[in-house]
């Protein structure tokens, strides 16, 4: 295991649920500047994508990155983005040089030919996503679902968890009836009994429990590992890794401190994502700790979902994990 800091030494409710679904700064705004380049006066600067939820809010609520990039004279720009898929395309674009998504986004980001880079990971957080039924539905298991009208966010981890979890239950994913539907509209959708179940990930998943009393047909445990991945642009990697290492070991701090005060993380969060500290603490409990170097182990991992997708035609063509995945030092 690379220890992130070492490496770097020396190297100078319903409110909550709509705003997770509004990017900050539309990707065209910074399509448009991202043609300027990337220096502010005589910093450079690292613009990272984040989502409402995770690692990368408390780097950027602690403040600490910006005093270490500061010393090697960057500048950090932060844009917050509703969920994965958009995140991507924003890397994809030139709008951002680094960012994190679930396993689902980059395989479609890379079949479309965006120039991703893994370059760190968080270990499988199964408990983290789930299939949530009403709490008063007739349905009982997955196999239940043949039939029946499933919201999830195209793309994004819970994609690949409703593909595995059906397969597990002998239910062909043709046999269910799709809705692709951002967090927000799947909620309302849910909540009106429009969908018969619901795919989604924490903490929506939590607030969703809290709130409405839904059940959990089945979550990603034995089914899925549902990784939490850390991308950097090709371009930005091989211009400046010593930057991107230098960001991992500020997230690497900012994790060691979060899994070991999940209270005092809820507290942080809480207020900033319009949920209870409770609902956030359950959250977080489900959540995995320690940013690692990506793995071949991982790698084959990513493989199986990307395979996955090809056989079931949602990627237009094959894509091979390893060419996109970095190592520290290389």
């Amino acid at each position: 295991m690379v220890n992130w800091s070492i490496q770097c030494r020396g190297h100078s409710h319903d409110a909550f649920i709509s705003t997770l679904d509004r990017p900050r700064g539309a990707v065209g705004q910074h399509r448009r500047s991202a043609s300027v380049g990337v220096s502010y006066g005589q910093d450079k600067v690292v613009r990272i994508g984040f989502q409402k939820y995770g690692k990368l809010v408390l780097l950027k609520s602690k403040g600490s990155l910006e005093d270490k990039l500061k010393s090697v004279g960057y500048k950090v720009v932060w844009t917050e983005f509703p969920s994965g898929p958009p995140l991507l395309e924003a890397l994809n674009v030139g709008a951002i040089d680094f960012g994190n998504t679930g396993e689902a986004p980059p395989i479609f980001a890379q079949a479309a030919g965006a120039p991703i880079q893994y370059v760190a990971y968080e270990p499988p957080a199964p408990k983290g996503e789930a299939i949530l039924v009403p709490k008063d539905s007739p349905i009982k298991s997955v196999a239940e679902l043949k039939g029946k009208k499933v919201a999830l966010n195209k793309g994004s981890n819970v994609h690949y968890l409703l593909v595995k979890a059906l397969e597990k239950a002998g239910v062909k994913y043709s046999d269910v009836e799709v809705a692709y539907l951002a967090p927000a509209d799947a909620r309302a959708a849910f909540e009106r009994g429009a969908v018969d179940a619901w795919v989604i990930w924490d903490p929506f998943q939590a607030a969703a429990e809290a709130a409405t009393g839904a059940r959990t047909l089945a979550d990603g445990t034995g089914v899925v590992a549902n990784y939490q991945f850390y991308f950097a642009s090709k371009q930005f990697l091989h211009s400046d890794p010593k930057i991107v290492e230098l960001v991992l070991a500020q997230l690497s701090e900012v994790d060691d401190w979060a899994k070991g005060d999940i209270h005092a993380v809820a507290e942080q969060l809480a207020p900033s994502i319009g949920l209870s500290v409770p609902v956030v603490e359950v959250a977080l409990k489900r959540q995995s700790y320690g940013i690692k170097p990506v793995t071949d182990s991982v790698v084959a991992d990513q493989q199986q979902v990307a395979d996955t997708f090809f056989a079931l035609g949602l990627i237009p063509k094959q894509i091979k994990i390893s060419d996109v995945a970095w190592r520290p030092g290389t």
